[in-house]
């Protein structure tokens, strides 16, 4: 059962909701760090953040900053620190836009 707040999401940008759930195969640099060829880039996402989170890339001052490691920087286009807002943008870059979208 989805909260209230979410069913409003889904149902106002069904669109937007499906790109991000939707299987498509991943581009080289990311089938590398994922370790699989196809995914979601809502899944894409959660294993980065689990990947920042694991390897403690955090900014231990600023919490709101990513140091990339050579890994991370492979698919955030060679930046070395990022903030957290970037990230969603520069994970999207790796995703096709869908026609009709």
């Amino acid at each position: 059962m989805l909260p209230q707040r979410l069913k409003k999401v889904v149902t106002d940008n069904p669109k937007k909701v499906a790109s991000l759930i939707d299987i498509v195969n991943l581009p080289t640099v990311l089938r590398d760090f994922m370790g699989q060829s196809q995914s979601s880039q809502l899944s894409c996402f959660k294993r980065v953040w689990g990947y920042i989170k694991d390897n403690n890339l955090q900014d231990p001052v600023n919490r709101n900053v990513v140091n990339c490691d050579p890994k991370l920087k492979s698919i955030l286009l060679g930046k070395s620190t990022i903030d957290l807002t970037e990230l969603p943008p520069l994970i999207k870059l790796h995703f096709p836009k869908q026609p009709g979208s």
